[in-house]
């Protein structure tokens, strides 16, 4: 081999070691992550509550007979708006009629009793008299003068008795009449007809003991919402907070309304099992009853349980946690000349689960760490009580470079074209 190709190969040798070693030397280098932000502003956090549950009439009263009869007029149907007193159902009032008409005859059979008591009770009052003033004259026994003594003492319990009688009858007759009225049922309160459960014909179960329902009355124009919140919130909701119903049949119309009743006792779902529910009935008496509201329709509604205001806010997706390990300055990354952000007297607590609640700060082209104290929550965003300024610029997008990715010190890039997944937020609540 000639002195000028040994010379041409090492040359060549030495490019591709060059190529090689500034290869290496850039692989090094960290690639910049791609992120979006948002300075840090003022505003209103609303916190909210959620819950479903149905529509009901603040108001609705069950129909029910308190005697058993057979119905031989129903003078309603369903949807029929009734006045208070109007007549609703008429019952077969013909055992009632001779109930009544015994109880009657009773009664003047007792009253005759009285008479003929009071009459040999007068007799015996006059006998003994009698007897007593021939005693003292020594005209008559001492014996005689102790019947004549019993006969009176025996026709006075007689009267008694018969007049006991009397009292006896007179509350049978009085509530012969009163099952009778009963046999005819009158609307208590003006309203509308919202469940007729029985037809002409069927027999009316009166008991005092369960309700045989033939038809609810309901007041329609106060509706409330009956919705079921979970044990975790509901000890949040307090009488009095506002909320905001949406009703799935009333498509983009809001209702709004207050919480007017919390339950005291939970109500349990599939007891025993993996999917068990522990949750509380709240009612929310609603402000405004539109004419299209009926009674069972299915709701949503968003009970306002705290409102911060003009407080600093961050999209609830700027939050994340880290260990406290991961926090540390990432060692033997190039600077390319720009300064690091100087936090070297930042101190990363971790909380009682280990971890340290951060958000990423923007300096000098670095996403830099910075611990932050929070408060209440809404949908979207979260309150800063302490760890960062207003009109700082915070990392927002995306939530898989906040949630993993980027470490204290990263370095990004901005590109705020590109706008933060609208499902992020959503992706922060559930994480």
């Amino acid at each position: 081999m000639s002195k000028r190709n040994k010379i041409l190969i090492g040359v060549g040798l030495t490019l591709v070691l060059t190529v090689v070693i500034v290869l290496n030397i850039r692989g090094k280098k960290e690639d910049a992550v791609e992120v979006q932000t948002e300075k840090v502003k003022r505003g209103d956090v609303i916190k909210t509550v959620s819950a479903s549950g149905k529509i009901q009439p603040v108001t609705d009263i069950k129909i029910s007979s308190n005697v058993s009869a057979k119905i031989l007029q129903l003078t309603v149907k369903e949807g029929d708006k009734v006045k208070r007193g109007q007549v609703l159902v008429s019952l077969d009032r013909t055992f009632y009629d001779a109930q009544l008409d015994q109880a009657k005859a009773e009664l003047l059979r007792a009253k005759s009793q009285v008479a003929t008591a009071n009459a040999n009770y007068e007799k015996a009052q006059q006998d003994f008299a009698r007897v007593k003033d021939l005693t003292a004259k020594q005209l008559a026994s001492a014996s005689e003068l102790e019947v004549a003594q019993t006969t009176l003492s025996t026709t006075r319990a007689s009267v008694e008795s018969a007049e006991s009688q009397v009292q006896a009858a007179e509350a049978s007759a009085q509530q012969a009449a009163d099952n009778l009225s009963k046999t005819t049922i009158y609307a208590p309160i003006d309203g509308t007809i919202s469940k007729l459960n029985k037809k002409v014909g069927e027999i009316a179960l009166g008991s005092q003991f369960s309700q045989d329902v033939i038809m609810i009355v309901a007041n329609l124009n106060e509706m409330e919402a009956r919705v079921n919140v979970d044990e975790n919130d509901v000890v949040a909701v307090e009488i009095g907070d506002t909320a905001v119903i949406e009703v799935d049949a009333l498509t983009e119309q809001k209702l709004r309304g207050r919480v007017t009743e919390i339950a005291n006792s939970a109500t349990v779902k599939a007891t025993g099992t993996s999917e068990e529910k522990t949750e509380f009935e709240v009612k929310i008496a609603l402000d405004d009853t539109p004419l299209m509201l009926r009674p069972g329709m299915s709701t949503t509604s968003d009970i306002t349980t705290d409102v911060r205001g003009n407080t600093l806010k961050v999209p609830i997706q700027c939050v994340t946690v880290r260990e406290p390990e991961r926090l540390k300055r990432k060692e033997g990354v190039e600077k390319e000349g720009a300064a690091m952000a100087s936090d070297t007297n930042t101190q990363f607590v971790p909380n009682k689960d280990g971890v340290v609640e951060i958000v990423f700060v923007i300096e000098n082209g670095m996403a830099v760490a910075r611990p932050v104290k929070t408060g209440i929550q809404s949908e979207s965003h979260i309150e800063i009580l302490d760890g960062i300024k207003e009109n700082d610029e915070v990392v927002v997008g995306n939530f898989r470079a906040i949630s993993k990715i980027l470490e204290n010190g990263s370095k990004v890039k901005v590109d705020n074209e590109k706008k933060p997944n609208k499902d992020d937020n959503k992706e922060a609540r559930d994480n």
